[in-house]
């Protein structure tokens, strides 16, 4: 396509330029996660050709040393085309071969070409895909699921610690039957588990690549035994057991593999943002709110406002949430544009996609270090709210029966008094017995409140009438 001036010191080449000259739509650059994975590639491509004895064993060892040294971080400063550039990621491949072949050149003191020797075997149209899958994989391994390990057993240890701790339960935001604050945080657990066990299983396909498709899934320019060699070699450089895909067509054309990870990932934010949500109710107040719970005051919450204390993490962390289903969502419109034998969208999924599994990892980290591991819990307020909750009177349901213990709970409610006295009134169960029936701690536990109807249950036989004056709705 004729001449064309590249600065001196830059690495790349020419294609690498010209993707730069054309693609300036944003300030958004490949993320280094891919960049590493994309230059192991190159690296165990290499060393597979030179086992074929189709690359010289100095030219490979040559680019080995250079896909190492991009691997780990150098020269973050020679990738410069954008994220928004065409659709198969060419520019990308091009910009990798190109510095790795001006890296390798300068240490054999010999030309190594970007494509006859770095891409030798290669196309864009199977690489990107490729290290698309290796890049999320070695994210979700390295990054996501240590992070949520660490707010699990966060969430787990203040739930042993809180275990004892009984509370109003709420649904639609109103009053419920108790629980304890060990049984609230365990659902939690729960949550952040089963988000790692999606992460977990989806990780057998995220390993299923289709390297050594090349063009359009033929494997055209490929030894035929490239694949095999190749990915068995990926598998021993990371550690994690990569295979080929089943059909390489369905790997270049439509990446499944990576929206179902957007999936799991949209899911955990969702999970992230329920719990964000639930510590800023608890938290809400201290006076005018629930004020369940302190979290620790990390920083003033008003420029104008004294002494105010906002719930800085949790929302940060919903923030992440919100935009992390966002991208999930970019990357669900992405994966279905895939036109006969390649999808056209693999850099945006990549970017996407890796972005996402950083913003949940420090989420996660930040959820379980500065507001899980630290909040107080104010039981005081919890224990004047349970006193008052007419909700109780739930226990009292196969006994006294629904309508007798509805009314309790309207009268209690109506004359702001302890759902006891009240009932006290209204039945004519022992206050020894009532105060079995409800005791908070007791509704929330299963074998307790059997023991509790046991010790009860002649009551049924002669149900208290109403209080004079009253009559059953």
């Amino acid at each position: 396509m004729g001449e064309l001036t590249v600065a001196a010191d830059a690495l790349w080449g020419a294609q690498t330029e010209r993707a730069r000259r054309n693609f300036q739509l944003s300030p958004l650059r490949m993320p280094q996660q891919f960049l590493r994975a994309l230059a192991l590639v190159k690296a165990v491509a290499a060393d597979t050709n030179a086992g074929l004895g189709l690359l010289p064993a100095a030219t490979a060892r040559a680019i080995r040393a250079a896909a190492e040294e991009v691997a780990s971080g150098a020269h973050p400063t020679q990738f410069p085309v954008d994220v928004f550039q065409t659709g198969s990621g060419t520019s990308t491949n091009m910009n990798m071969n190109e510095v790795l072949a001006r890296l390798a050149s300068a240490r054999l003191k010999k030309p190594v070409h970007p494509n006859d020797h770095v891409n030798l075997g290669q196309s864009s149209n199977d690489v990107i895909p490729t290290a698309l899958l290796v890049a999320t994989s070695l994210s979700v391994e390295e990054v996501l699921l240590p992070a949520l390990a660490h707010l699990e057993s966060t969430i787990e240890r203040r739930a042993r610690e809180l275990a004892r701790v009984t509370k109003t339960g709420r649904t639609h935001l109103m009053d419920a039957v108790p629980l304890t604050f060990g049984q609230e945080l365990s659902g939690w657990a729960a949550i952040v588990r089963a988000s790692e066990e999606r992460l977990r299983d989806g990780g057998k396909r995220l390993r299923q690549l289709p390297w050594g498709g090349t063009a359009v899934g033929t494997g055209i320019n490929a030894h035929p035994h490239f694949a095999a060699k190749a990915i068995a070699g990926l598998a021993k450089t990371t550690g994690l057991a990569f295979t080929a895909a089943a059909s390489p067509f369905h790997g270049l054309s439509h990446p499944d593999a990576a929206v179902e990870l957007a999936g799991h990932l949209g899911n955990l934010a969702g999970g992230l943002l329920k719990i964000s949500n639930d510590l800023r109710w608890m938290n809400s107040g201290p006076l005018a709110g629930l004020g369940e719970i302190e979290l620790p005051a990390l920083q003033p919450g008003s420029s104008i406002m004294p002494g105010k204390v906002n719930p800085v993490i949790p929302e940060a962390v919903a923030m992440v949430a919100v935009h992390v289903r966002g991208s999930c969502a970019a990357v669900s419109e992405a994966g279905a544009s895939g036109n006969f034998q390649l999808n056209v969208m693999l850099p945006l999924l990549a970017h996407s996609l890796l972005e996402s599994l950083d913003l949940l990892a420090s989420a996660a980290a930040s959820l379980a270090d500065r507001a899980i591991a630290g909040f107080v819990v104010r039981e005081d307020v919890l224990a004047l709210a349970l006193a008052r909750n007419p909700i109780l009177v739930t226990a009292l349901n196969p006994i006294i029966g629904y309508e007798h213990a509805a009314a309790i709970a309207k009268r209690a409610y109506a004359e702001r008094r302890p759902i006891l006295d009240v009932a006290a009134e209204e039945t004519r169960l022992s206050r020894a017995e009532l105060e079995k029936l409800l005791d908070p701690r007791a509704l929330t536990n299963t074998d307790d409140r059997r023991e509790a109807r046991r010790s009860s249950a002649p009551s049924r036989k002669t149900p208290a009438p109403i209080s004079k004056g009253r009559r059953r709705a």
